[in-house]
């Protein structure tokens, strides 16, 4: 019977003949080389494997995780990278904005060949400078913009931008309208027929072949609605409103009164269709005198200049005009001439019907008990329209006085009274 130890060797040299057909051992490896190769299975621990397998998979999985923390992280930093370089341009442009010098303002005199041209300051200096590429389309009389050291022309100045300008155009549309003025039924009438209809529907003027008013003047004691009916016009149309007092067109310093009165009606044909309003108109264009004073040349000279604005060479197209005065006794005639101010509206004192409607309307909002308008009416012979308007104010301070929540028929006669006696110390004789 074989041995034991012999079967092993003979064993082992088979498995070393086969491991050396298959190329996993040398042929001139040593039996000791060989024993170091050999690992036999059953010398390897499975639960060593496995617990090994676990912790590389945790470790993979704990490293993908640092991994997306890491890409979210880098990619936060971009942004804020992103947004900082942003910031640091956007304050160095601003930090070279202020370090840059100012530019000047002056008017284009004459244009030549060769981008050059004659520019003349605010202090009547002229100048031949050089006029920049990006200047385009300036003519002889715009406004540019200058460089302070070369006095080279660098932009182009928009006059509609002026603000002392925009200033007097009304950008919140009044909210009074037609309903709201009372006893004023012809005049309201007439003052759609040129105002309001050459605005809304010029075609009907087109057809007839006839050319609508430029201009109305509205006349009439004070307190009578000239502004207020001035106001449903602009609320009845879409036209911008722009809004003067006669005396603001006056000015300080020769040739400014003139340059605004231009610049007015500028801005208004830019922005047609448009409603200029000048409240108190005489105190621009009352009669002129041969002589007088060098103020008074001066505002000769602005009224030429809106003489020559409302009929000169250039159309008014969409630009309508409303006059308002209370002294036409003091206007001059070359205003009120046709072919500018054509229609002269006379806004006189109300009649009784007419005071009856204005009592309508300022006593629609009132808590009333036991009140008669046309009485009330028949009492106030003589008042305007803001006359009545004061003596409803008075009637409900009345009541306010003795805590009461609403006006009665001897609240508005007590305030008829006092408006009545308030305006006879004002004006003697006016009443009676």
């Amino acid at each position: 019977m074989p041995n034991v130890k012999t079967i092993k060797h003979q064993t082992d040299q088979e498995t070393t003949k086969y491991l050396k057909s298959k190329g996993v051992f040398e042929v001139n490896m040593t039996k000791e080389d060989i024993a170091k190769k050999i690992v036999y299975s059953e010398m390897i621990d499975s639960h060593d494997v496995e617990t090994e397998n676990v912790l590389l998979t945790s470790t993979v999985e704990r490293l993908q995780e640092e991994n997306i923390i890491i890409s979210k992280t880098l990619n936060r930093l971009e942004e804020e990278s992103a947004m900082l370089r942003e910031l640091f341009n956007s304050a160095n442009n601003e930090l070279n904005s202020l370090k840059s010098p100012a530019l000047l303002v002056a008017e284009v005199s004459n244009i030549y060949e060769d981008n050059k041209a004659i520019i003349k300051l605010p202090n009547g200096n002229k100048f031949f400078c050089f006029v920049s590429k990006d200047a385009k389309n300036i003519r002889s009389g715009d406004h540019v913009f200058l460089d302070q050291k070369s006095l080279n022309v660098v932009g182009r100045a928009n006059l509609v931008n002026n603000g002392d300008v925009e200033k007097y155009i009304n950008m919140e549309k009044p909210t009074q309208n037609w309903k709201e003025i009372g006893g004023l039924v012809d005049e309201i009438q007439e003052i759609k027929e040129v105002i309001e209809l050459p605005l809304k529907k010029p075609h009907l003027f087109e057809k007839v072949g006839i050319e609508p008013p430029k201009g109305i003047l509205l006349h009439g004691p004070p307190g009578t609605g000239k502004t207020l009916l001035a106001k449903a016009v602009a609320h009845s149309t879409n036209a911008t409103f722009i809004e003067v007092v006669g005396s603001e067109l006056v000015q300080k310093f020769i040739g400014e009164g003139a340059k605004l009165v231009k610049e007015i009606f500028a801005l208004a044909r830019s922005k047609a269709p448009t409603i200029i309003f000048i409240d108190e108109i005489d105190a621009l264009a009352s009669q002129r005198m041969d002589t007088g004073t060098s103020g008074e040349r001066e505002v000769n000279r602005t009224f030429m200049q809106l003489l020559a604005e409302i009929d000169g060479f250039k159309s008014l197209d969409n630009v309508k005009i409303i006059g308002a005065t209370n002294r036409i006794d003091i206007l001059d005639s070359a205003i009120i001439r046709p072919g500018r101010l054509d229609r002269l509206i006379e806004i006189g004192l109300p009649n009784e019907e007419g005071r009856h409607e204005i009592l309508k309307v300022h006593t629609k909002r009132m808590n009333l008990q036991k009140v008669n308008l046309k009485k009330l009416a028949t009492e106030m012979e003589g008042f305007t329209g803001a006359e009545i308007k004061a003596a409803c104010t008075e009637s409900g301070f009345f009541a306010i006085r003795e805590d009461r929540d609403h006006v009665t028929q001897e609240d508005f006669i007590v305030a008829i009274e006092k408006v009545r006696f308030e305006e006879e110390d004002e004006h003697p004789g006016a009443f009676g």
